[in-house]
Formats: C-alpha cells, sequence, structure tokens
C-alpha cells in the first residue's frame, strides 16, 4: 500500500509543482486526500495519469525541436516508448492455497497470539493476522485493565512490536498498569524496587509495547505507524473516537471505522478494538450484542469475535466479572473447544495487580 507521504514524493518528482497551471490543483487535490479513505487503485491510477501527462510534455516539447531541426525521429521514437514502461496495471492477484495440509498449518496448527485467561484460549483460542474483533463493557468494569493483563501475556510471545493506541486514560497511567500486569504487583510492590521492576518487565515483554497515547488519533496516524513498525498487535483504546471518518449518521460513521481496522487487520496483523457498552447493560453480568453503544448491526457486522464484559451490583460479586463471547468467527488452536465457541465463564478481577483471572486460579 502507498502511503500519502509517498504520493506526494512521486508528485514532486514528476515536476507537477513547478507547473503554475498544476499547483493550485495539485495542493487542493492533497488537502481532500488527507482525510479521505483512499485505494491502492485510485492511488495507482493518479500515478499512471500523472506520469503519462509528463511524458506526454517531453514528447511535445520534442516535437518543436524536431521541426526545429533539433531532434531526430530517433529521439522522438525513444520518448513514445517510455508511454509502454508506465505500469498500467495493479499487481497480480494473489489466490489462497486449496491445499490442505498448508491450510491446516496456517489456520490451527501453527499458533497465533494466545490469551494469559486459560478460558479464553479455550473459546477463542489464538488470535491471528486478519482478526478483528472488540471488547465492549460499562465505565468503570476494567476494560483497560482487561487489556494490560492480555496484552502484557501478549508481548512475551512475539518478535515484533505490539502498538496499543490510547485516546482515553492518560498515558503514563496506562504504562504503569502494564508494568503491573505483565508483573503481577501491586503499586507499592512495583515501586519498591523499580530498578528491578524494569529489567524483569523488559525481560517479560521483550519492549515490545508501544503505547502511541493521544487526544485525536487519525486514522492516517495509526497507518503510518503500521507501515513502519509493522506490528504484531494493534489495541485501539477507544476504537470509536478514532478520526477521519464521515457519515451522516453516527452508526454508519462508526461502521466506516470498524470496517476500516478490518482492512487493516488483513493487511499487517489482528487488532482489538474497545468501546462502550450502552446504558441498558448497567448491572448486567452476560452482555451481547444488543448492548453495544451506538450501533446494532454496523459495527458486529465487521468484528470476527466480540467479547463482553458483565458486572454486576450484588454484595459481594464486586471483584467477579462475566465475560460472554457473542459472537466467534476464529478458527482456534487444537486445544480450543467447540462447544465453548459463544460460551461465557466467570472471572476474577484483581484491580490491585492489574489481572484478570480464571476462577480458582
Amino acid at each position: 500500500m502507498i502511503t500519502l507521504d509517498e504520493f506526494k514524493a512521486s508528485i514532486e518528482g514528476s515536476g507537477a509543482f513547478q507547473r503554475d497551471k498544476d499547483r493550485e490543483v495539485l495542493l487542493q487535490m492533497l488537502s481532500v486526500l488527507e482525510n479521505q479513505e483512499v485505494g491502492d487503485d485510485l492511488v495507482h491510477n493518479l500515478l499512471v495519469q500523472i506520469k503519462q501527462k509528463e511524458i506526454a510534455e517531453r514528447l511535445a516539447v520534442a516535437s518543436f525541436d524536431f521541426v526545429a531541426g533539433k531532434k531526430t525521429l530517433e529521439d522522438l521514437t525513444s520518448i513514445y516508448e517510455t508511454f509502454e514502461k508506465v505500469e498500467t496495471s495493479l499487481a497480480e492477484p494473489k489466490f489462497v492455497t486449496d491445499d490442505l495440509d498448508e491450510l491446516y498449518q496456517q489456520t490451527i496448527a501453527t499458533p497465533g497470539l494466545r490469551w494469559r485467561l486459560g478460558t479464553l484460549n479455550r473459546m477463542l483460542g489464538s488470535i491471528r493476522r486478519g482478526d478483528f474483533g472488540f471488547v465492549f463493557a460499562r465505565p468503570e468494569t476494567g476494560k483497560t485493565t482487561f487489556l494490560a493483563s492480555e496484552v502484557s501475556n501478549f508481548a512475551g510471545q512475539t518478535e515484533t512490536p505490539i502498538i496499543w493506541v490510547n485516546n482515553e486514560e492518560q498515558g503514563s497511567k496506562v504504562m504503569t498498569r502494564l508494568y503491573q500486569a505483565a508483573l503481577g504487583l501491586s503499586m507499592e510492590e512495583l515501586m519498591g524496587d523499580r530498578r528491578a521492576a524494569q529489567q524483569e518487565y523488559q525481560r517479560l515483554t521483550r519492549g515490545n509495547i508501544k503505547l502511541f497515547d493521544d487526544a485525536s488519533v487519525y486514522k492516517r496516524h495509526l497507518e503510518d505507524l503500521c507501515d513502519k513498525h509493522k506490528p504484531s498487535l494493534i489495541v485501539i483504546d477507544q476504537i470509536d473516537k478514532i478520526k477521519g471518518f464521515d457519515g451522516y449518521r453516527e452508526d454508519l460513521r462508526l461502521g466506516k471505522i470498524y470496517q476500516w481496522a478490518r482492512e487493516l487487520a488483513k493487511t499487517y496483523c489482528p487488532i482489538i478494538g474497545v468501546c462502550q457498552a450502552d446504558g441498558t447493560a448497567e448491572g448486567v453480568k452476560w452482555l451481547n450484542m444488543g448492548h453495544v453503544t451506538s450501533a446494532k448491526t454496523s459495527k458486529q457486522a465487521e468484528a470476527d469475535f466480540i467479547i463482553g464484559i458483565g458486572k454486576t451490583n450484588e454484595q459481594g460479586r464486586e471483584l467477579t466479572r462475566y465475560i460472554n463471547i457473542s459472537k466467534n468467527k476464529l478458527t482456534g488452536d487444537p486445544d480450543t473447544l467447540p462447544e465453548l465457541r459463544h460460551g461465557f465463564c466467570e472471572v476474577v478481577i484483581d484491580p490491585i495487580r492489574a489481572r484478570y483471572k480464571d476462577v480458582g486460579e
């Protein structure tokens, strides 16, 4: 995929900005592209047109020189032949293998990123490139703690970075939670010996977690980060707040965000988004797709898996969380149980150490 910066460089390299009659039009076009969804085919066609126009202008100048006796017919032919060298077609399509052994190795036998919670491994299995899902819950349920618990476990399984986009809580607070989750320590224990804690954190996570903290994250920012770092996982908290999308209805705007995230997952790596549950989920244990805020279909349709985290107000259940898998299109692992594909389970939140634990752990 070509980036907008590469597109600008291609235009500059063609000399188009040096022509007064083209400069204003090109600047306006680039301004529009900054905040629009641009496919590879559109960018490719624009580049082809710019290159062909540049060759045509060279040919026109050479034709005048030919009439004046300054150029030969061979010179004109040489310039004309460069038209044929412009690549007018996109790359050849890549077909999916139909070799069953290879399919088994790609989708089941070769593990992706495994969860800290054993129940999620039994219900969902690994997440792999192409997988996009989201976690949703009411405020103050423990969504960030859930992410910290799982992401700190994912980090030790990969050689490439995990990009965590944070547009919600204070970044330093989230990073501290990641330390606690990775090490299983309370705040007092963590800060008691900071040097030792940092060394152990780096050993466990391999320094793979990159926290991008910005209250106004545009889709182009994340696309550029992906192109630069080639991540193994992307976490977006909160995904509904990603900018650069429009729609005359809020559900349509959100649908575009989730469709974009799904396409990004196919290109780079699995993506986990986070969003809120609506008011009907307050005090509800088992959240389903109908509890997702601001959308009843557009978000849910794009996801491969959906994890709802419920919480009750019953006395004595303050640390119990209720996980419901309301959608699951993942292929799983050899130890994933088919009967639990759309299962639900109780887990325990340990807010002191930023961990989620299986019951009885």
